[in-house]
């Protein structure tokens, strides 16, 4: 397996779970937090590094061993400390795979556009609630930065059983990605046959998702 040296920014629920997940996992993993008591949440076995100081500080971040680092994780509990982490890291310090945690929706957009990958927890904490309160509610997986491509998940209506899924594909359009059948995942094959209760994952051009909407209610073509 191969072994990751990654810095964590952050060190509260979010942070010391992530750390701790990270080096269970073999990584070799440091986490920087401006509280020497918030580092005592993780676990006294822990094997990792702790440093007291700001995730924007370049002295708290080169401790941590950021110059050598594969990955950096900034999820303290403010915006502009994650962004302006993500951007030292990515920017000064070449950092391979960064992710900064926002709460503001809006921003989160902005930042995505200049190549900050970032988790929204808003808005992933309010899809996650309102997929539970609604479930026939169509969900959307994920969306490129700029929304041109979708991944959605849709169950299968029941007109579709026992009819090849290749109908539901548009060429440039909508690709069938993954089928959920009977509690296993499969990557849909040429021909492959509807059977009740399969949901499928599409990858689909935004402007192509109402076509598909319709052509999943409207059934196969006769």
């Amino acid at each position: 397996m191969l072994v990751m040296r990654i810095v964590v920014v952050g060190c509260g629920r979010v942070g010391s779970e992530l750390a701790t997940t990270l080096s269970k996992e073999g990584n070799e993993v440091a986490v920087v937090d401006k509280s020497e008591r918030a580092l005592q949440r993780l676990a006294m076995d822990w094997g990792g590094k702790g440093v007291v100081g700001f995730g924007f500080d370049r002295d708290a971040l080169e401790e941590a061993g950021i110059a050598k680092a594969d990955a950096l994780a900034a999820v303290t509990n403010g915006d502009n400390s994650n962004i302006l982490t993500a951007r030292i890291a990515k920017e000064t310090y070449q950092v391979r795979n960064v992710v900064a945690r926002i709460y503001d929706p809006r921003r989160a957009v902005i930042y995505r556009r200049l190549g900050i990958p970032t988790v929204a927890t808003v808005t992933w904490t309010v899809d996650q609630v309102v997929r539970r309160l609604l479930p026939d509610r169509p969900t959307s997986e994920w969306a490129a930065p700029g929304g041109e491509v979708l991944i959605v998940e849709r169950s299968l209506p029941g007109g579709w059983v026992g009819c090849k899924l290749d109908e539901l594909e548009m060429p440039g359009r909508v690709r069938m990605a993954v089928v959920a059948r009977a509690g296993r995942s499969l990557v849909p094959k040429p021909g492959l046959v509807a059977q009740e209760g399969d949901v499928v994952h599409f990858a689909v051009d935004a402007a192509a998702l109402e076509e598909l909407e319709q052509r999943l209610i409207g059934g196969p073509r006769s």
